[in-house]
Formats: C-alpha cells, sequence, structure tokens
C-alpha cells in the first residue's frame, strides 16, 4: 500500500500515538502525500493495522474537506457556503462555475483540470467571499476575479 519509506512513516506514526484512533488522520495525510488521495483499500489498510472497524476510519475520511476520495482535479476549487460568504456574493460564484464550466458540487470536468466543492466555512469570513483553489486562499472574490484566477491555470 504504501513505499518502504512511507512504511517507515507509518511506524512512526503509531509509535507517537498510543491511542491508535488518534493517528487516523496523520495517516490519511501520508497516504493522501504519497497517491494523491485515500483510497477505499488505504482505508481498509488503515483499520485493519490500527484494530478498528472500517466505518471508525471512514467517518474521519469523509468529515475533512482537505481529503479526498478519489484522484482531485488538477484544480480543487473549494467555496465556502456559510453565512458571511453567502451573503458576500458565494452563491453567485458558485452558480458562475456550474454554468460555465458545467459542473456542480462534487464534480470534475471532464478533462480533470478543475473540480469543484461547496464547503463549510474556510476562516476568513472579513473577507466573504472566500474560496481555497488547492492550497492556496482568494478572498473579496467577484465573478471577475474568480475567471481570472481560473485563466490563469491553462
Amino acid at each position: 500500500m504504501l513505499t518502504p519509506q512511507g512504511l517507515a512513516e507509518f511506524q512512526e506514526v503509531r509509535k507517537r500515538y498510543p491511542v491508535k484512533r488518534a493517528a487516523i488522520l496523520p495517516l490519511f495525510h501520508l497516504f493522501q502525500k504519497e497517491r494523491g488521495f485515500v483510497s477505499a483499500e488505504a482505508e481498509e489498510w488503515i483499520a485493519r493495522e490500527l484494530d478498528l472497524a472500517p466505518v471508525q476510519v471512514h467517518e474521519v475520511l469523509t468529515f475533512y474537506t482537505m481529503l479526498h476520495q478519489e484522484p482531485p482535479a488538477k484544480a480543487h476549487l473549494q467555496v465556502c457556503r456559510t453565512l458571511p460568504c453567502w451573503l458576500a456574493g458565494a452563491r453567485r460564484l458558485l452558480r458562475h462555475i456550474e454554468d460555465r464550466y458545467g459542473i456542480r458540487d462534487g464534480e470534475k470536468t471532464p478533462d480533470g483540470r478543475l473540480g469543484l466543492q461547496e464547503v463549510e466555512c474556510l476562516g476568513a469570513c472579513g473577507n466573504a467571499p472566500v474560496a481555497q483553489l488547492n492550497d492556496d486562499y482568494h478572498w473579496d472574490l467577484t465573478v471577475e476575479k474568480l475567471d481570472r484566477l481560473l485563466e490563469s491555470l491553462t
């Protein structure tokens, strides 16, 4: 499941966490670093290695938006949908992406270039509306700013 280096890191993670369940999140990050996402097989492997029920592992994976259960798009766009962003225009941004690229929440363009995800608070309410593109935050967004940002990806 993991490279030899990944297996060594796995052993180090296990040593740091006397409560096995506490190691789930660091192990997800390890798999995601090596493979780009956490597969169903990886979930099962982690559950087996930590002597946990598979559902205990799955519930953690599905809680966090920064963890991917399938290979993400090249550009993974997360748009905040909490109240401050919604009031400042996040819904307009989402509808624009849906119309322009033909994708909805949780989908990717057919070429895998852009993926869209609505997320709960990105923690930058003072600069709403906010989106995260891969690892970078972009705030005070307008449709025009978002278009320029996405066009710069090509």
